[in-house]
């Protein structure tokens, strides 16, 4: 049995350009950030589920209390038992192994506060000025239009009540009036 040589063939140069083998291993260490979490949302799914057949295998098994006791059916149950919890670790860990990757090409970004990026109205009234200078702002002119239309609309809004009033008068005189004939 020999051992091939160390030099590589064609005269000593590499088999693939040394540009080709640094764009390789830029891609390998460069995975897409929402393909991990989505790799990683996965990994939780069959973490839940592996938890809910572990649960499913406790609640059917018995314990060997002397009743009933079949101890093959209970080393298979057991067996199955083990089998899952060794699996859940594992997933544990590549959850983990997601989790420092995701942290790590995340690292370099700035965090935006989640109060920018939902707006909310405080308390006394007046909406959070944190937005940038850049967003739609309401123009002095269609403030004073929106103010005009709110006068009108509280004028016709008192007009109304004035006739609301004026109909139940009404219609109290008439009821008095059929109350007293009959």
């Amino acid at each position: 049995m020999t051992t091939p040589p160390l030099v590589p063939p064609f005269g000593g140069q590499p088999p693939h350009p040394p540009q080709q083998q640094q764009q390789q291993a830029q891609a390998a260490r460069d995975v897409n950030t929402s393909s991990l979490c989505r790799y990683g949302e996965e990994t939780v799914q069959d973490i839940v589920l592996r938890t809910m057949e572990i649960f499913q295998l406790l609640r059917n098994m018995q314990l060997p209390n002397g009743v009933t006791y079949h101890p093959n059916t209970h080393q298979d149950r057991l067996g199955k038992l083990q089998e899952h919890l060794r699996m859940l670790s594992v997933l544990f860990r590549k959850l983990r192994l997601v989790y420092d990757k995701c942290s790590e090409n995340c690292a370099g970004l700035d965090p935006i506060p989640p109060e920018q990026l939902i707006p909310f109205v405080e308390e006394d009234g007046s909406k959070h000025e944190d937005c940038s200078a850049g967003q739609s702002q309401l123009s002095s002119e269609e403030r004073r239009e929106i103010l005009e239309v709110n006068k009108m609309l509280k004028q016709k809004n008192q007009q109304l009540k004035q006739i609301m009033d004026q109909l139940r008068n009404l219609i109290w005189e008439i009821n008095s009036m059929l109350a007293v004939r009959s």
